[in-house]
Order: structure tokens, then C-alpha cells, then sequence
């Protein structure tokens, strides 16, 4: 990372955690104040958070250690579904929603102590972020920054859409704090595991092909030997008609003589018949 992406996360992040009232004021006297024309520019392109997001800002920048729990949670949590563990996910799950009520109440405080209100749908922002933190270790970093421009949301299988959600430049894999050996021993676990299930997976694609190859060369075999076995037939029967033609022109060139003969001989009678008529 180049010192002005430094000054940049710096100062959005500064600006994320102000009171929403404030932001903008402090986004031109803060872009005034870089001294670089380039830097500057980019200062201003900084956007304002929208109100749940800001929540979050201020409790990820005043109280970063109530967000502790969120990385370990969310690699653990991850851990569970890739694994399909039904028990640990249960496991987790109750626990997430016991640090899920912890994080809403302490940024809910924390946004109080600016006087700011926050409504329902803010705080159902909020709750979605946080919930999302303590789910998937990318929106763990992202929260951390506590630069967060917009709500996140994770459920399921699927990663969070982090696209645009963080102001400044952010890359979730230096963001996230350093794993502890017990928490990078899981990682490994959990990528051996995924190794493993992706190659157990790649070999049942390839048993279930090498099947359905050897069905078919099964089934072009049997193909194969009836149309070899039809064949045999249908020579055995052109000998036979091959026979039988022969002894049917045998029998034309017989009857054919037998026919002149009986044709010369009723033309003999015939004359003779009729010179016998009175």
C-alpha cells in the first residue's frame, strides 16, 4: 500500500465516524488540508455513510474491542458451514445471537452519545451488518474499518456483497486482523477439509462418469453382438433362398422346355382335329 492509500484510509475513516451533520465540512476541510492535488481530489469523492453504516463507524472506531469476538466467531462460523456441521453451526448460532444483542446495544449507546436518533429501519441496518461481522470473516474486516458506507448482509453459503461498501481502498485479507496460532490452525483445518471434500467431490464426479462410460460400452456391446447375431441369421437365410433360387431356375428351365414340347404338341393335335372334320 502507497502512502497517499494510507492518508486516504486514514481520513475516511476519520470522516466515517463523525456525526453524520458534520461530514461534509470536514470532508473539504480535510481535502484542503492533504496539500496534494491528487490525494485531495480523491478526499472529495469520499462519500457519507448512510445512518446504519455510520452506527457501526462509530462503535468499530470507538470500542474495537467489543468487535474482538467477531473475527474468531465468523472464521468459525464459515468453518461450520463449509464442514456441514449441523451441530456446530446450532452451537454457533446461539452464540452469535448472544454477541448479535451485545454489539446492537453497544452501538445503538454509542450513537446516543452523539444525539443522533436511530429508527427502526437503521437499526435493522445495523443489526445486519453485525450479524453479517459475526458470519463471514470479510465482513468482519470491513466492519473493523470502521469506514463502512452502506448496510452488508450475509446468510447462507454465499459471501457478502462487498462491493462499494467500504469507503477508501480496502482489500479484506489485510484488513482482517492477524490470526492467533489456535485461529490460523483452524484456517489450515478448514482449507485441508475443503481440499478434501473439493477432491472427494472431483472423484465422485469422475466415479459416476467412468459408470455411465461403462453402461454405455456395456449397451454397445449387447448392440453389437445382436447385430453380429442378425447377421449370421440373415446369412444362414440368403444361403437358404440362395438354394432355393437355384432349385427355382432349375425348375423354370425344365418347365420351359416341358412348355415348348406341350406347346408344339397341342398345335399338332389342334391341325389334326381339324382335318378330321367332315
Amino acid at each position: 500500500m502507497d502512502s497517499d492509500d494510507a492518508r486516504l484510509i486514514e481520513i475516511a475513516a476519520r470522516l466515517s465516524a463523525l456525526p453524520p451533520d458534520a461530514f461534509v465540512t470536514a470532508r473539504t476541510a480535510a481535502a484542503a488540508e492533504t496539500g496534494d492535488r491528487a490525494l485531495a481530489a480523491a478526499v472529495k469523492k469520499l462519500r457519507k455513510p448512510v445512518l446504519a453504516a455510520w452506527v457501526v463507524n462509530v462503535l468499530a472506531s470507538t470500542d474495537a474491542d467489543a468487535l474482538a469476538p467477531a473475527t474468531a466467531l465468523a472464521d468459525e462460523f464459515r468453518e461450520a458451514v463449509d464442514a456441514g456441521d449441523g451441530a456446530a453451526l446450532a452451537r454457533l448460532t446461539a452464540r452469535r445471537r448472544d454477541i448479535l444483542r451485545q454489539l446492537v446495544a453497544a452501538a445503538m449507546d454509542a450513537a446516543s452519545r452523539h444525539d443522533v436518533e436511530v429508527g427502526p429501519a437503521a437499526r435493522g441496518g445495523v443489526e445486519k451488518t453485525l450479524d453479517a461481522a459475526l458470519r463471514d470473516p470479510d465482513a468482519a474486516a470491513a466492519v473493523a474499518t470502521a469506514r463502512l458506507l452502506r448496510p452488508i448482509e450475509a446468510s447462507g453459503m454465499e459471501p457478502p456483497d462487498l462491493d462499494g461498501a467500504v469507503s477508501g481502498p480496502f482489500d479484506p485479507v489485510a484488513a482482517a486482523p492477524a490470526p492467533t496460532d489456535d485461529l490460523a490452525d483452524r484456517r489450515a483445518k478448514r482449507e485441508a477439509a475443503r481440499a478434501a471434500a473439493e477432491a472427494r467431490r472431483h472423484a465422485e464426479s469422475a466415479e459416476r462418469e467412468l459408470r455411465r462410460v461403462e453402461e454405455e460400452w456395456r449397451a454397445a456391446q449387447q448392440r453389437l453382438a445382436d447385430l453380429e447375431e442378425r447377421i449370421a441369421a440373415l446369412d444362414l437365410e440368403r444361403e437358404r433362398l440362395d438354394a432355393d433360387a437355384d432349385r427355382a431356375r432349375d425348375d423354370v428351365e425344365d418347365l420351359g422346355s416341358r412348355r415348348t414340347s406341350a406347346r408344339q404338341d397341342a398345335s399338332q393335335a389342334r391341325k389334326a382335329a381339324d382335318r378330321a372334320e367332315p
